[in-house]
């Protein structure tokens, strides 16, 4: 059971290893978004967790596993389609732990540098994330390492549940917090913290609508797996450990389209110069391209997930 007492736990083993990233109030007008008079007189309260170690959420369940969990002398092995590499590999160096990491095709290049220069063993082949994680469990049998799973795992999703007890902590007037889904593992974590509390939106692509399939279905089902945010937010399908959780705490998800997702890193670049990749953006792109038109009055909290990207020019 993942509740608030046990993210509250996992969250203090973690703390001395994770930054605690700000939250910065923005005026929804600096960004051009219509809303009513009154309810632009509420800022956007955006977390910029794109500023944690490894550039994303990501080294939270990373911690959370590595110092929670017994590591065998084999070390740890991870499937990632990007950022879980980095944050586990960060992880490990940092607590002198083995790790081996399969990556896709799809990892950008920038990912696949972080993850070599935090000294893991690093293995790319297949074009998706499903491809790397049979490749992983095929290493973890034959090695005895430990899998750390970017998602379906109870540690994971404690050390992203961190995330909602800071935000609550920073921006405690929010009602709502958007958040990008891919396996589920943020939003599920953030969705036990909160518990009914906020409303919880999620997020995601429309060539990658895993948990909006999920939930139309009534289970994790496969979906297509594609799009600008491929290596952040298409795995097959949800995890089993989060969905129950999106069925009770997430209200809906919305779809976003791949051109308002590079709008969105325009204009986060723009405005704040903030650079992030197609997944940290993907909540953002909700709200500018209207893919989720906020209530009169209502106050709105976004979680900017991830920076790890080599582009230098988002339209300045």
């Amino acid at each position: 059971m993942i509740d608030r007492q046990k993210i509250t736990d996992v969250e203090k083993v973690i703390r001395p290893y994770v930054r605690r990233t700000p939250v910065i109030h923005v005026d929804a007008a600096d960004f051009g978004v219509n809303r009513s008079a009154s309810a632009a007189t509420a800022p956007l309260a955006l977390k910029l967790e794109l500023l944690q170690h490894g550039g994303s959420f990501k080294a939270r369940g990373a911690f959370a596993n590595l110092l929670t969990r017994t590591v065998p002398k084999a070390g740890v092995v991870a499937a990632s389609g990007g950022n879980h590499g980095v944050a586990v590999s960060y992880a490990a160096m940092k607590l002198g732990i083995p790790a081996k990491i399969f990556v896709p095709s799809v990892a950008s290049q920038e990912k696949v540098d972080r993850i070599r220069a935090n000294g893991a063993n690093l293995v790319i082949g297949g074009e998706r994330y499903a491809d790397a994680q049979a490749a992983s469990e095929k290493w973890r049998a034959e090695s005895g390492a430990m899998m750390v799973h970017p998602y379906d795992q109870e540690e994971t999703m404690l050390g992203q549940g961190s995330v909602g007890l800071e935000f609550e902590e920073q921006a405690p007037e929010i009602d709502t917090l958007l958040v990008a889904v891919g396996g589920g593992g943020l939003i599920g974590g953030i969705a036990s913290w909160y518990a009914g509390k906020i409303r919880i939106i999620g997020v995601e692509p429309e060539s990658a609508p895993t948990l909006f399939n999920a939930m139309r279905a009534g289970k994790p089902v496969d979906s297509e797996a594609g799009g600008i945010a491929a290596d952040s937010l298409a795995p097959k399908r949800v995890g089993e450990l989060m969905f129950p959780i999106a069925q009770k705490f997430v209200e809906r998800v919305v779809l976003v389209t791949d051109d308002a997702i590079r709008d969105s890193q325009r204009a986060l670049w723009r405005t704040m110069r903030v650079a992030t990749e197609p997944g940290g953006a993907a909540a953002m792109s909700a709200i500018l391209s209207g893919a989720y038109a906020p209530e009169k009055d209502e106050k709105l909290g976004i979680l900017v997930c991830g920076g790890n990207t080599t582009a230098v020019d988002f339209g300045r």
